[in-house]
């Protein structure tokens, strides 16, 4: 099980027992143990995790740290744990402050069983920061966050790399809430600088106030512009097929996923996810399940690869789809009224991971492409780019209307089409279009691009055939 997936799960159980623990003791059992266990450390071997570990300050004796996570037999993360009703923001992280000054660790940890925080000595050697560089919600849980957090796992933990990222991760986060304060709340400075900039009259006070009102107008307003840009260049790029409708109508299919950047999954999309996973994960090792976010759903796929598209959720408010694929790659969906509804579909969702996971890959290595077919019929080609190039062509003349689709076909750290031909390592430019393809693959490749094309304008992969030698 991956890291994210045992935050998910204990975030669930989280969410059901909070209510009912009512002590410090509880809190660590129930909830701050299996954190530290989801990290990897083996909670029940003192030589890697020590309960009540003794951290003698000054004239003070006895004083205990909660848990001390050990690394070749020297404590660097401390933990030091509070009743789950206990709101972090009334605590003085004092106690924790003492015990980092006389251990060797590089961490402490302030926790409720909900909130995490984390420290470090990144402003003096020795001495802990008084603000944490890192703050986990189990009842908010933000991947990037928890992508920080699995940097702390037993089977990645590298101090130095660690420490460089929490550097950063400090900054970010103080400069983060000064604009969160300065957008709903700015101050007479921050005012002023804008005005000073824009008004070339007195600044009296009641022009200051003027331009406070002013100021947080203009953020929330270039904050809302931000998101309509992004959306709507990526609704100008997407493709919309046609759903067939069954009793009421359906969402459309947005067939562009957007980079990771520009869309994140919410909250209600992960948690699909993660039930799709679960369900899977008897059948599919789970790291090769994968999610991406596009403008109107989010597809869940085999091994990253839109070849192996399993689901699709479409859940706007009120409106809520599953739909999923079947063996000739089209989709069926059904409405849902709740995220568990997903459950009822196992049968199905198994039954297509599966069929992916039986087809074995054509071996192209070392052999030339003498034809290949689409729609049966046959053209003959000497080289692997040039079936590429082909099938690009015949789109362009089947489907001129919204040829450029094809631009939102690409990779992840590069594109693999471009009006621009600096863009690509090695471009050829499609025939009859103002469109270049890169052809920098290897014949595998060539044939994995080949599939996405027709399947960006609607095609099976299995009218393309071909013959080698």
């Amino acid at each position: 099980m991956d890291f994210i997936d045992h935050i998910h799960d204990l975030s669930v159980r989280i969410e059901k027992q909070a209510s009912v623990i009512q002590t410090e003791e509880a809190t660590k059992n129930a909830f701050v143990m299996p954190f530290i266990s989801a990290l990897g450390y083996n909670v029940f071997d003192p030589t890697e995790v020590t309960p009540e570990l003794v951290a003698d300050v000054g004239t003070k004796k006895g004083e205990k740290v909660d848990y001390a996570i050990l690394i070749n037999g020297e404590p660097i993360i401390l933990f030091e744990c509070k009743w789950c009703g206990t709101n972090l923001d009334k605590e003085d992280p004092t106690q924790l402050y003492r015990y980092f000054s006389v251990t060797e660790a590089r961490f402490g940890v302030l926790t409720n069983g909900i909130i995490y925080r984390f420290y470090s000595d990144l402003e003096s050697p020795n001495v802990m920061d008084t603000k944490p560089f890192l703050e986990l919600n189990m009842l908010d849980i933000k991947e990037p966050v928890v992508e920080e957090v699995k940097k702390f796992s037993k089977s990645t933990f590298d101090l130095n790399s660690i420490l460089d990222t929490a550097r950063e991760l400090k900054y970010m986060r103080e400069i983060r809430k000064l604009i969160e304060e300065q957008m709903n709340d700015p101050s007479e400075e921050f005012v002023k600088f804008f005005a000073s900039k824009v008004y070339s009259g007195r600044l009296t006070q009641s022009v200051t106030d003027q331009f406070t009102q002013i100021t947080k107008k203009t953020f929330k307003q270039f904050i809302n512009d931000k998101i309509n840009d992004r959306l709507n260049i990526a609704l100008a790029s997407e493709a919309v097929p046609t759903i067939p409708t069954s009793q009421e109508k359906q969402p459309e299919a947005d067939t562009t996923v957007i980079d990771e950047e520009d869309l994140k999954p919410t909250e209600e999309e992960l948690n699909g996810y993660y039930i799709i996973k679960s369900l899977l994960r008897t059948n599919i090792d789970p790291s090769r399940i994968h999610i991406r976010k596009a403008v109107n759903y989010c597809g869940v796929l085999l091994d990253d690869s839109i070849r192996k598209r399993i689901a699709r959720m479409y859940l706007d408010p009120g409106h809520m789809y599953i739909g999923i694929f079947d063996e000739q790659k089209h989709e069926t969906m059904s409405p849902i009224e709740t995220i568990d509804d997903i459950y009822k579909y196992e049968g199905k969702l198994k039954a297509i991971a599966s069929f992916y996971d039986a087809q074995k890959p054509q071996d192209l290595t070392g052999k030339s492409l003498s034809s290949f077919a689409f729609k049966g019929k046959k053209y003959e080609t000497k080289f692997w780019k040039d079936m590429l190039l082909k099938l690009c062509s015949i789109m362009s003349e089947l489907h001129k209307d919204r040829f450029d689709d094809i631009l939102t076909l690409s990779g992840r750290q590069r594109p693999y089409f471009s009006r621009n031909p600096n863009d690509l390592k090695s471009p050829n430019q499609i025939e009859g279009t103002d469109v270049y393809v890169e052809v920098n693959f290897n014949s595998d490749g060539i044939l994995r691009l080949s599939k996405d094309v027709i399947s960006k304008f609607g095609y099976l992969e299995s009218d393309l055939s071909i013959e080698t030698q």
